[in-house]
């Protein structure tokens, strides 16, 4: 009779030694994935319970930047507009998904439909899992005297900030491959900024507490961290490198030149 844990030790041996077969290592990449999304969702679980707590230091945070951003947009009606601008137009979440759902197209003419797939299933899951979290909490916006904007729905985590999040990643990742290696540092800093700033504005228009956009950011973090490394080890399964994000999640895109569709030359 073989001893117990004996089988569970070999598959161990093999796995260290590379000599397990392609379903234990992609069956370990997976359970690698579950353990890394966990961790990365540690931050937004903290952020959850001092939110839901009502924790003393962030509800003073929350409530002096409200009333201090709030307090200047009150003193300059002109930036008030240039926020609303930005917030609704250029970062607004109908643009980042837009922009996404162009990229999801491209992908598909080009014939990078796992890309593709990738780039929808992290932008949908973003949304629903936002929403949903939104509805779960239902915590209050901000109620300030004279308010510069409005808002519906409720206020933790920042949809705005999520969004942004989500899709500058979508954008990064997918793209990245496309850019010249001297140039790399500009999308990140636009994509920074970008998430950066919308979150910015939403505090500063009154309708978002600092914590809210915070939640956001991780979240979105949390929904890009657990699909891009679900692709990781698809990618790994079918015996693609392993990339860094740096380099994009499928620089092969660079070498890809589908067919053009029929009666196109």
């Amino acid at each position: 009779m073989a001893r117990p844990f004996t089988r569970p030790r070999r598959l161990v041996t093999r796995l260290l030694s590379g000599r397990a077969g392609p379903d234990a290592r992609f069956g370990v990449r997976l359970v690698t994935t579950v353990a890394a999304t966990a961790l990365v969702s540690v931050p937004f679980a903290v952020a959850l319970v001092l939110v839901e707590s009502r924790w003393g230091p962030l509800h003073r945070l929350d409530q002096g930047a409200a009333e201090g951003l709030h307090g200047a947009a009150l003193e300059h009606p002109a930036w008030v507009r240039v926020l609303d601008f930005l917030t609704d137009v250029v970062w607004g979440p109908l643009t980042m998904r837009l922009l996404v759902a162009a990229l999801v197209v491209w992908l598909l003419f080009r014939g990078a439909v796992r890309l593709a797939l990738w780039a929808a299933v992290t932008a949908t899951a973003g949304g629903l899992l936002g929403l949903l979290v939104k509805n779960a909490v239902e915590r209050t916006r901000p109620h300030l005297a004279d308010p510069v904007a409005h808002a519906p729905g409720f206020s933790f985590p920042s949809g705005h900030a999520m969004t942004a999040t989500t899709s500058c990643a979508v954008l990064l990742l997918a793209l990245l491959p496309l850019v010249p290696r001297a140039w790399r540092p500009l999308p990140w800093a636009v994509a920074a900024v970008s998430v950066i700033g919308v979150g910015y504005t939403r505090v500063a228009l009154g309708v978002h507490w600092v914590s809210d956009v915070v939640g956001g950011w991780l979240l979105g973090l949390a929904v890009v961290t657990a699909t891009t490394l679900a692709f990781e080890a698809w990618r790994a399964n079918v015996g693609r490198t392993r990339t860094t994000p740096a380099q994009g999640l499928e620089p092969e895109i660079m070498a890809e030149h589908p067919e053009p569709p029929a009666g196109v030359r």
